[in-house]
Parts: structure tokens; sequence; C-alpha cells
């Protein structure tokens, strides 16, 4: 993709965000893996996402 292992594990933990010219390839990148694997593309009840997790920043 362009970019360090640490930049594609910030953007996993939601810690920051692909800038636009890797954006498009990310998300290209993650939909492939949602066809070649769709079990893990559905969500699990007990997951915690960014946006829910309760040890989120702030």
């Amino acid at each position: 993709m362009g970019v360090k292992r640490l930049a594609v594990a910030r953007w996993e933990l939601g810690e920051s965000y692909p800038r636009r010219p890797h954006r498009a390839v990310y998300k290209h990148f993650l939909k492939r893996l949602a066809e070649r694997f769709p079990q893990a593309a559905e969500p699990d009840a007990g997951m915690l996402t960014p946006a829910s997790d309760s040890r989120g920043s702030g």
C-alpha cells in the first residue's frame, strides 16, 4: 500500500485515518478481503470497535 505497518495498525485501531492517496487503496484491500473471507467480514456481537470501546481516548 505504500505505508508502514504502523500506519495500518493505527488505522485499524481508529487512532488515525488513511490520507487521500491511501484511502482508495485501503478501501479496495478491505473489500477484497471481505470477498475472500465473508465470515470474517461479518461483525461479531462482542467485538469492540474504536467507536464502541469504552477505553477510548477522552
